[in-house]
């Protein structure tokens, strides 16, 4: 089996209020030097079988069309090993 991750941002010049509550909490509960926090979502898809090149690009398509919104988001994928 492998496993396709697919990391969801939102694009930086989009404001990201969840991020902006999650730094003022860093402040409030005393843990310094946090500069920002930039709240995203993980999507981790097991596959039967090898992430064989056509099966990676259906997951990418999954990704462009249900996993991220291309106005706002940018994603990342990225394969790990088979277990």
């Amino acid at each position: 089996m492998a496993r396709v991750v697919v990391d969801v941002m939102l694009k930086p010049e989009i404001l990201d209020p969840q991020g902006k509550a999650v730094h003022g909490a860093f402040g409030r509960l005393g843990f310094d030097g946090v500069a920002d926090v930039r709240q995203g979502k993980r999507f981790e898809i097991t596959l039967d079988g090898e992430a064989t090149e056509e099966r990676v690009a259906e997951i990418r398509k999954a990704a462009d069309t249900l996993l991220a919104n291309p106005v706002i988001e940018d994603y990342t994928l990225h394969v790990e090993a088979d277990r």
